[in-house]
Order: C-alpha cells, then sequence, then structure tokens
C-alpha cells in the first residue's frame, strides 16, 4: 500500500466513524439543549469550555509529541508509552487541585459545581484516551481510534437519553460524560493490550525530563489554543449570563461538530508529513498544497449553506427557544474556511520541528481573542463574541500561512481559492432562486456545487491520478 493509499485509507476510516459520531453528537446535542433549556443548556455549555481549558495542562502536547517521534521511529513505542503515561497521572493529580480551588473561588452553586467537576473528570479520562489514540495514529491503525470515537459519542447518547427518560437534571448530563469517559479509557487501554503488547514498566526520568522539554512549546501552544477556542463561553458566563451562553454555544457546538473534517484529515497526514519531514521534502510540499486544495474545497459550501439556511438549521436542532442564536451562526460559520486551513498548517508546522513557530501564534491569537472580546461582549454580547471568534481564527490562518510560506513553501493562495468561491457563488443563487424543502436542498445545494467545480476545471490531472491511486487503478 502506497502513501496516498494509506492517507486514503486512515482519512476514510476517520471519515466515516466521525460521520457516524456527527450524527449521534447532533442527536445528544439536539436532546439535551431541548431537554436543558437556554439557561441550563448555558451552564452546561461553560463546564465543557472550563473543562477543555484545565485538560490541556493534564497533557502539556505529549500526546503530539510522541505521534510525531513514533511515526519516525516505532522503536521507540515501548519508552515513550510509559513515561507519557505516568507523567500525566503526576499532571492530572496537580490540575485535579488546581481544579477544585478554582471552582471553589468561583462561588458557585453547589450542583453548578458538581457539573463543572464531573465534566472536569471526564476530560481526565479523555486525556489518558488521548494518549492510545495518539499511538493508534503513529502506528497508522486508525481503525481502533474511529471505533473509539464512535462508541464515545454513543454512549454519551445513551446516557442522555436514560437522563431524560428517569426525570433527571443537568447533574444527570454531567454525570453521562463522566462514565462515557472512564468506558472509553477502558477500551482504548484493552486495545493497546490486545492489539500490540502490555507496556513495560520502564520509566526513566531523565527520558521523561527530556520529553517535558521537547513538549512545551507545544504544550503551550495547545494551552494558548485551548483559551483561545473556549474564553469567550468563560467571559459570556462572567459578564453577561448563562443565557447568552446557551445561545452563542448553541451555534458553536454546531462549528465545534465541523470541525471533524479538517482533524480527520490531519490526523491521516500528521505521521506521514512527519516521516517526509525526515526522507522527501519535494513530497511534503505536494501535502501542503493538496490539503489547501481539498480543505478550502470542503469549507466553501458549508459557508454558503450556513449563512442562507441558519434559520432552518437552528430550528431543527434546538426549536423555537433557541431562535435567536440564528445570528451568532450565521458570523460564526464564516470562521469555517479559516479553521480548516489553520488546522492543517497547525499540523504541518509541527511535523517540521517548528513548535516554537506555533507556540507564537497562539499566544497571539489568545491575546487578540481575550483582549477584543473583554471590550465587545459587554457591548454586543455573543454577536460580539460571534464576530471575534471570526476575528480571532482569521489571525490564525494569516500567521501559519505567512510561516509556512516562509519555511516550508509558498502557496498561491488567490489562485486555489478562486473555482472554489465561483462555485460557491454558482451554489448560493441556487439556493436563494430555487425553492425546494430543506431537506431536499442540503442534499442538491452540495451536487451543485460539486457540477459548478467540475465545469470550472477545478480539479486536475494531478487529482485524478491521486483518485486512481487510491482506488487501486494504476495509470498508464
Amino acid at each position: 500500500m502506497n502513501t496516498i493509499q494509506r492517507i486514503a485509507k486512515n482519512t476514510s476510516l476517520l471519515f466515516i466513524s466521525q460521520i457516524i459520531t456527527y450524527l449521534l453528537v447532533f442527536l445528544s446535542l439536539t436532546y439535551m439543549a431541548r431537554y436543558l433549556g437556554v439557561e441550563k443548556f448555558g451552564i452546561l455549555s461553560f463546564a465543557l469550555s472550563f473543562a477543555g481549558i484545565l485538560i490541556i495542562f493534564a497533557d502539556l502536547g505529549l500526546s503530539t509529541l510522541m505521534t510525531r517521534e513514533v511515526a519516525r521511529d516505532r522503536s521507540m513505542i515501548e519508552k515513550y508509552i510509559i513515561n507519557v503515561i505516568i507523567l500525566k497521572v503526576f499532571l492530572v493529580i496537580l490540575t485535579s487541585f488546581f481544579s477544585l480551588g478554582l471552582i471553589y473561588y468561583l462561588n458557585y452553586d453547589a450542583i453548578t459545581i458538581l457539573v463543572i467537576f464531573l465534566v472536569i473528570l471526564s476530560f481526565f479520562f479523555n486525556s489518558f484516551s488521548l494518549t492510545f489514540y495518539s499511538l493508534f495514529q503513529a502506528l497508522e491503525a486508525m481503525e481502533y481510534q474511529s471505533l473509539g470515537q464512535v462508541l464515545n459519542s454513543l454512549f454519551l447518547l445513551i446516557g442522555v437519553l436514560v437522563v431524560i427518560y428517569l426525570g433527571l437534571d443537568i447533574l444527570g448530563i454531567a454525570a453521562a460524560y463522566f462514565i462515557t469517559g472512564i468506558i472509553i479509557t477502558v477500551y482504548t487501554v484493552t486495545v493497546y493490550i490486545r492489539r500490540f503488547s502490555l507496556p513495560k514498566i520502564n520509566f526513566n526520568l531523565d527520558f521523561s525530563k527530556d520529553l517535558l522539554k521537547k513538549a512545551l512549546p507545544l504544550s503551550f501552544a495547545l494551552i494558548f489554543s485551548s483559551i483561545a477556542f473556549r474564553i469567550d463561553t468563560v467571559i459570556l458566563a462572567l459578564l453577561v449570563g448563562n443565557v447568552a451562553v446557551g445561545l452563542y454555544t448553541s451555534s458553536y457546538r454546531l462549528i465545534e461538530v465541523l470541525v471533524f473534517i479538517p482533524s480527520v484529515f490531519t490526523a491521516a497526514i500528521y505521521p506521514v508529513a512527519s516521516n517526509f519531514y525526515i526522507s522527501s521534502h519535494d513530497s511534503l510540499k505536494i501535502v501542503h498544497k493538496k490539503s489547501i486544495e481539498y480543505l478550502t474545497m470542503a469549507s466553501i459550501p458549508i459557508v454558503v449553506l450556513g449563512t442562507m439556511m441558519a434559520n432552518e438549521i437552528i430550528l431543527l436542532i434546538y426549536g423555537s427557544q433557541f431562535t435567536d442564536a440564528v445570528i451568532a451562526l450565521q458570523i460564526l460559520i464564516w470562521a469555517t474556511p479559516f479553521i480548516f486551513l489553520s488546522f492543517v498548517f497547525a499540523t504541518l508546522i509541527v511535523s517540521i520541528n517548528k513548535q516554537k513557530l506555533a507556540l507564537k501564534i497562539a499566544m497571539i491569537s489568545m491575546i487578540v481573542n481575550i483582549v477584543l472580546n473583554l471590550i465587545f461582549i459587554p457591548l454586543f454580547s455573543y454577536v460580539g463574541s460571534s464576530f471575534i471568534t471570526v476575528i480571532t481564527e482569521l489571525t490564525d490562518f494569516a500567521l501559519y500561512f505567512l510561516f509556512l510560506s516562509h519555511y516550508l513553501y509558498r502557496v498561491e493562495l488567490e489562485k486555489i481559492i478562486l473555482k472554489p468561491v465561483i462555485a460557491g457563488i454558482l451554489m448560493g443563487l441556487f439556493i436563494y432562486y430555487v425553492d425546494i424543502p430543506f431537506f431536499s436542498m442540503i442534499f442538491i445545494a452540495p451536487v451543485v456545487y460539486l457540477i459548478s467545480l467540475t465545469l470550472l476545471k477545478a480539479f486536475s490531472k494531478e487529482d485524478t491520478d491521486i483518485l486512481k491511486q487510491i482506488i487501486g487503478i494504476k495509470g498508464k
């Protein structure tokens, strides 16, 4: 199996699993939001954002570093896994004590504190699952990660349905997250032991210190990125209230779900790109260019559909009580292309050992996000925060593009985006002028977009050759 086929295989596995995961998350979001209402859904969203920031301290970039290094030298797998796990146990204990103190300081009511703490604990378990996912990724055994992601969403949905059936409150939803976290951790550990081997206890203090030193730029980059990604929810909760959080995050969660597209793609190319940095710079440049082309093509129809059909999407998923969230979705959806491309840019930056640049970019984005949110949230509430999210993602994209153009390869971005943008405009005109039911439109409009791309000759002979390699057709 050649490199392109391996990437296609791993991407396909992750993509199929993420489609299933997307449907399960869609159902979970729908049931949770409708059952809890705007305010309690806002509390849960605050807990998830708060935990999402803290969990970075329980990983500190160790999983990402391990993926890169094991992909380059698989003989190091035993040494990495046991040292990373022991380091994570230590980090989880420290972060737990810090979390308890911080939650107490926030002076919330008892129920809210329990919700936050249960969600944080679930994220700690997720951190250990991430360790094994990172190894599966490095070994290009994506089927185990794919199954784990599906199981995670399935058990969470089952938990939510049980909570609703029993008539429990928001604390029951938080408990569903916690129990699901435990189950998936058990799954990942079991799969690794049965499929690969039982890790030998071989802790090396000097090696662990070296790991932390190498991971430090990655860890701070992840911390800053996580803060930039989630701090708006925390600021909204503190300055405006849980209703605004509920309206904002109802749309924001949909954008988070869409992140599965670039995350699947980058998960497949990360070990390959890391290897190409050592073995073939020309191949790495091709990965860079094609990643931009394909993710740009994927993001444009999402922007058009999300902007023009936001009202129908919000009503379908959340119901009329979330009508005020429509404007937030129409704004936030424009962050999608920048998020997609920033994902692949960040992956390439790390794969070429420039994690310190990722740290600088993450720090700048975090500062931009916090400062602008503190200025505009008091004035425009969740609408202002929606605009700031787009600005932050644009900042991320611009900085990554600038650095990669210097250190790797200068892509002619204007040529890449021209045809997808024209196809997107044609798709938008179709949606505007053709009056058909919503469910028909969400399937037909992307077909119009794809036909437009084909007529505009957006797919080159190189793309055709790649497709032939993926499906195993040998060219002449």
